[in-house]
């Protein structure tokens, strides 16, 4: 059996069944447990919900956890080892994807697209106070960092130059690329735009300190909420140390209602929606049946975490 455990579309319910076959895979609300299928799953197609160590104990027939996606934070990645259970992402498949995202965010973020949109809508465009105005700006002539230099980023890059900005970024090693690389704290202490693209880790949880951040500068994050202290970009926002910042990904996801992200006017906000378009669900679907192919032909599985 598999199981595809989220809430999908009805666009999204018709790639699942053009491209595995009709009724081949069963749908599980992301909202509902998975316990009713645990007997019989062999393929878990996961998006965000947390597989547990308890579910995986207790599926004895799961072979492979296909993450529709790239990030595994969200997988008992041991408890998927000792039980003999693949663990597969799709490393590319969702870049195109989160890179427009990354832009659409700085761009609104620095054009204040929320802000004035609101406005509109009201009836009140042109009669904002006019140092509103003072507070937007241009992409180019801006230094924008890249935290991590993966598909996203790579993709991302020429685009921002392109538009004037001066490019730089970290990552764990050096490429060759026509863009300077910089330690990570000269980074943050030096760009106006810094955008995260790295994975959630040990070693990365929490890496990224706002107060460590020019002045004045936007922090845009599709990568992962816990990348960063949200706590003090609370407190980094609501002092106007930073300018503002463009987020996808929060600590908690859903992000509540309580959140203080959530009243702060400087803040665009979306609900870890960047992968997610029609183009990204079909070539994530094209890699997931392939992997369950090759695990019923007993041949090697496709980006293999675990």
């Amino acid at each position: 059996m598999i199981v595809l455990h989220a809430r999908p579309s009805p666009g999204f319910r018709a790639a699942v069944d053009d491209i595995f076959g009709k009724g081949v895979v069963v749908h599980v609300d992301e909202a509902a447990p998975l316990d009713g299928v645990a007997g019989e799953v062999t393929a878990l197609l996961h998006v965000l919900t947390p597989v547990t160590a308890e579910w995986i104990a207790s599926a004895p027939k799961l072979k492979l956890i296909q993450k529709l996606g790239v990030g595994v934070n969200t997988i008992a990645l041991d408890a998927a080892r000792t039980h003999g259970v693949a663990v597969c992402n799709m490393p590319g498949t969702n870049s195109q994807a989160v890179a427009e995202m990354a832009l659409s965010l700085i761009m609104a973020v620095l054009r204040r697209t929320c802000f004035f949109d609101a406005r509109t809508r009201a009836g009140e465009g042109w009669s904002a106070d006019p140092a509103e105005l003072d507070s937007v700006g241009e992409v180019a002539g801006r230094t924008v960092g890249l935290v991590g230099f993966g598909h996203s980023a790579q993709r991302l890059a020429p685009v921002l130059a392109a538009l004037g900005a001066r490019v730089v970024y970290t990552a764990r090693s050096q490429r060759e690329v026509p863009y300077e690389f910089w330690p990570l704290d000269r980074l943050l202490a030096e760009s106006d735009v810094v955008s995260l693209h790295m994975p959630l880790t040990d070693e990365t949880r929490g890496a990224i300190d706002p107060r460590a951040m020019k002045r004045g500068a936007v922090l845009v994050n599709t990568a992962r909420g816990e990348l960063v202290d949200e706590a003090r970009l609370v407190e980094a926002l609501g002092s106007a140390h930073l300018r503002g910042a463009g987020l996808d990904v929060f600590a908690a996801e859903p992000v509540p209602a309580g959140n203080a992200l959530l009243a702060l006017p400087n803040v665009v906000l979306a609900p870890h929606i960047a992968w997610l378009t029609p183009e990204t669900l079909v070539r994530s679907l094209e890699v997931a049946r392939e992997n369950c192919r090759r695990l019923a032909a007993g041949e090697p599985l496709l980006h293999q975490v675990v």
